[in-house]
């Protein structure tokens, strides 16, 4: 079966971009046209069966993903699938399963079978598993460890893989020679060059890049090149090794492209506010504006259990710059495990930066949804205040018990004078509470 970038270009509309299109407000032949050239990418496997399809790319709204995912500590699914239903109910448009437990195949298969929205995994999270249960250390990995895993989940349904590729030693060997505060930060990053720098040899994603490829265009599998020199603090941001592995991401979007493979490119981290701008735009130069897919950026180092926020500063500048897609960041960052709670707050966090940046892009609706709520404070109208906030149940909860239809303002309630103000001599009208 042809991948949705194959279909694109031999001018079939499927019904995945009549989904996408209806979703976005656009013209279904824009979101062939851009799923041919590559810079929407509609993250869709051919075997995750109730999956109601999403874009992610030029001209779209600005799409949010929840990470979730069982480990050996916490090996019990139930919890995560419960996170997922709350993510899906937050709007999130993503999750990624990142379950490193001893169960991962069957948590990666009840959480596709349970989510309606597209599933992200990282395949070297359970290839290193298998080589510390199999050989003994994740050092002993072997290539095919690493392919038999990236097939199985892609066979289970992944819609988008992390995959480390643009990890080189040339990568590395820059990044040792300039020097970094915190060295390599992401996990996957973090496994593939300590399996290259023991066995002296290259990045084997490097490497079989082909037969990845072979693999992805099977099931119609989205690649998300992962930045696994992505800087871990504001000091070692847009250095030698992260740019050095992004121009590596910019040659192999080219061969995912020349295969009909779709592609995504992820990006930092942790940036400087100052800097944000300057790495979204040598991403969209460098892998010829395939969709960017950034953590955070976070945009300071200090404030542990405000990382959310700190993302969500960051997370718009680079929507607005050119991400397409946002990971979202909980208050646990750095500290724990997310819980149900830090997952809500996640998501609702991520979709306001990623709604701000809407507004700025154009993105059609997005001026409108603020345009409505302007229209409802006006006339004090609390019921479609309520209908229309982002995260409708915390608005509620912030105005208590007391009935929106039965508060007034001006001379009867004496909370909003300048609404009787405005209303009765600039409109000549009197003012909403007064009828």
């Amino acid at each position: 079966m042809a991948t949705q970038m194959q279909q694109a270009r031999e001018g079939r509309i499927t019904d995945a971009m009549k989904i996408v299109a209806e979703e976005e407000h656009l013209p279904v032949e824009t979101i062939r046209e851009r799923v041919a050239n590559g810079t929407i990418a509609i993250c869709a496997n051919i075997n995750h069966e109730n999956l109601r399809p999403r874009g992610v790319g030029e001209g779209l709204r600005v799409k949010v993903n929840a990470n979730i995912g069982t480990s050996s500590t916490f090996p019990d699914i139930e919890p995560e699938l419960e996170k997922l239903d709350e993510a899906v109910r937050c709007g999130a448009d993503a999750v990624m399963d990142l379950s490193t437990g001893n169960n991962i195949d069957v948590s990666r298969q009840r959480i596709i079978e349970h989510s309606p929205i597209m599933v992200g995994t990282v395949p070297l999270y359970q290839a290193t598993v298998r080589s510390i249960r199999e050989h003994g250390a994740v050092v002993e990995m072997t290539d095919d460890d690493i392919l038999e895993t990236i097939e199985q989940q892609a066979k289970d349904g992944a819609d988008f893989m992390t995959l480390h590729c643009g990890v080189t030693r040339s990568a590395i060997e820059r990044m040792r020679r300039q020097g970094r505060v915190m060295d390599i930060v992401s996990r996957g990053g973090s496994f593939i060059a300590g399996w290259m720098l023991h066995n002296e040899m290259e990045n084997p994603l490097y490497e079989h890049y082909d037969d990845i490829l072979d693999i992805c265009e099977k099931y119609d599998v989205t690649i998300s090149l992962g930045d696994g020199m992505r800087p871990g603090c504001t000091a070692d941001a847009t250095d030698r090794g992260q740019l050095t592995e992004l121009i590596t991401l910019g040659e192999l979007v080219d061969r995912a492209w020349k295969r009909g493979v779709q592609v995504m490119v992820e990006g930092p981290g942790h940036v400087p506010y100052d800097q944000i701008e300057a790495n979204m735009k040598l991403e969209k130069r460098l892998c010829r504006h395939a969709p960017f897919y950034v953590l955070g950026p976070l945009v300071t180092d200090i404030a542990p259990g405000y990382d959310h926020i700190t993302a969500a500063i960051g997370g718009t500048l680079a929507a607005v710059s050119g991400a397409d897609f946002l990971c979202y960041v909980t208050p646990a960052e750095h500290l724990a495990l997310p819980t149900i709670e830090d997952v809500h707050t996640g998501v609702i966090t991520s979709r306001i930066a990623a709604h701000a940046a809407d507004l700025v892009r154009g993105v059609p609706g997005a001026r409108e949804w603020d345009l409505e709520m302007a229209k409802a404070r006006k006339v004090l109208d609390w019921n479609r205040q309520m209908e229309l906030a982002i995260d409708p149940d915390l608005a509620k909860k912030k105005r208590g018990a007391r009935n929106p239809a039965d508060e007034g303002a001006c001379s009867m309630c004496g909370d909003y004078c300048a609404v009787e103000i405005i209303n009765k001599y600039f409109h000549k009208e009197n003012c909403p509470c007064q009828d």
